[in-house]
């Protein structure tokens, strides 16, 4: 067993780990349990009583942030050069196409999100095994293969995000910054379980959400009491 830290200890002091806190209460513990020196960001992690082997009980989905993630994102947008200005114009990062591609296909990846077209997708498609496993290949079902890049772009830089269930059938998603005030971290992380709630797939049985936990980057994570998420 690990030994404990003094700051674990002085976190696990401040509230009771056998505890489900309201969805605000849990926000305060968070941010005063992170005693990190950096800006630490906020995550909640859902366990679903789904079988994500089974491909109709794969819950996977884009949502919106109010107050965005604040992570500055990079992004990058494979196109034809008619819709450069326009990828420019909305803040992308990146914009190209050919010779971003030569740069994937030699190891290069610093960036959050790939956005692209339709069009396109043959060439990006060949970049599956490198983009895949960092999961930066765009897919139609998170908004990132359109013909309206501006727009794409302008939402992922505001704060819209894709979550898609794990093996174990959790989702991990951030939900914002330490620095967020309170109620803005409360803002987001209803946003996102609400809308985990409406993708709840008609052949999952049982419960559907077994729990829901909060933490940071460095803290222990808090159980919410899932009747204050629609409070």
């Amino acid at each position: 067993m690990a030994k404990l830290t003094k700051n674990h200890k002085l976190a696990l002091a401040k509230y009771d780990k056998d505890a489900a806190y309201a969805l605000a209460d849990a926000a305060r513990i968070v941010k005063d349990i992170t005693t990190s020196k950096f800006d630490a960001s906020v995550d909640i992690d859902v366990r679903l009583g789904v079988d994500p082997r089974k491909a109709n009980q794969m819950v996977r989905g884009i949502v919106t942030l109010p107050h965005g993630t604040g992570k500055v994102v990079r992004v990058l947008v494979l196109c034809t050069p008619d819709k450069e200005e326009e990828a420019k114009a909305a803040g992308a990062d990146h914009v190209g196409l050919d010779d971003y591609i030569q740069k994937i296909k030699d190891g290069w990846t610093d960036v959050d999100v790939v956005i692209t077209m339709p069009s396109i997708m043959p060439k990006v498609g060949a970049l599956g095994r490198i983009l895949g496993p960092r999961g930066l290949m765009p897919n139609p079902k998170t908004g990132t293969v359109t013909m309206e890049i501006g727009k794409a772009v302008e939402e992922v830089k505001a704060g819209k995000i894709d979550f898609k269930v794990d093996k174990y059938g959790i989702i991990h998603a951030s939900v914002g910054k330490v620095s967020f005030e309170q109620e803005k971290l409360v803002e987001n992380a209803r946003e996102l379980i609400s809308t985990i709630i409406k993708l709840k797939p008609s052949s999952a049985k049982g419960t559907y959400m077994k729990s829901v936990f909060m933490s940071s980057t460095m803290s222990p994570g808090i159980r919410i009491d899932q009747k204050s998420i629609s409070a």
